[in-house]
């Protein structure tokens, strides 16, 4: 939990929530893992519940992108339907913040939805997709209800030639960070190593539609033995967009 964060498309990490535990490919070389294991005193497996560290962002009085559970899943299966509610209580109280929240687990999202979970405004609404495989969650993030939907392909472990942005306000790229040698940048859904020209495929591929859609388009790195080993340049500049919000 910092009140300054080092991830390049948000301003500080709220974590209510911490520990986790991996559903896909993409979850291979989790950093949050990593950290957990290097300075944590749970198994990373085992989920924990802060309601100390709930109200945290309203003693933060200027107004900040806020990336919510950086170290867990917020619709993880063993976070209570309770504790959800009192996580978007908080964010609907603390209204001068834009919240960023991003789940690998979108079929609870949408269950969580249907059952009457609202999303105010600034909370902005994301699913990770690493391969093609995991399209499937953006159609599940396409029915809820957000104003701001957006997609994190970070680890981007293969092509998502496929994607449909449909509904979509923002797209966020990246690289295998810490999982990988700076001369593959990524890794492949199966852990081979892949060539800087396919990951560059890969991301133009991203970019290029976002451009077609009037999507914003943000690439956050390359991967590497550490997040900024590899830089983040793409076609000589980088792309910081983020979503049309007339509250930022």
């Amino acid at each position: 939990m910092s009140t300054n964060s080092s991830i390049e498309w948000t301003d500080a990490t709220w974590n209510p929530i911490t520990g986790c535990s991996k559903v896909s490919p993409g979850c291979k070389f989790c950093y949050a893992e990593r950290l957990t294991e290097r300075f944590g005193h749970h198994k990373f497996s085992t989920i924990v519940l802060h309601p100390e560290r709930l109200e945290l962002p309203l003693s933060w009085r200027a107004p900040r992108r806020i990336f919510v559970n950086s170290m867990s899943d917020l619709f993880h299966d063993r976070v209570p339907d309770q504790f959800i509610a009192q996580v978007f209580e908080v964010m609907a109280r603390a209204s001068h913040h834009t919240f960023q929240v991003l789940t690998k687990r979108s079929d609870r999202l949408l269950t969580w939805h249907r059952a009457g979970g609202r999303i105010p405004p600034h909370v902005w609404l994301g699913v990770s997709v690493e391969s093609a495989a995991y399209l499937w969650r953006v159609d599940r993030l396409r029915v809820v209800d957000a104003e701001i939907r957006f997609i994190s392909a970070e680890p981007l472990l293969g092509s998502l030639a496929a994607l449909n942005l449909t509904g979509i306000a923002w797209v966020i790229t990246g690289g295998e960070s810490g999982g990988s040698p700076e001369r593959a940048l990524v890794r492949s859904a199966d852990g081979t190593l892949v060539p800087k020209a396919d990951a560059l495929r890969w991301v133009r591929e991203i970019r290029d539609a976002c451009r077609a859609s009037d999507v914003a388009f943000f690439h956050k790195q390359w991967g590497g033995r550490t997040p900024k080993a590899g830089g983040r340049m793409l076609d000589g500049r980088t792309w910081s967009q983020y979503p049309a919000n007339p509250r930022r």
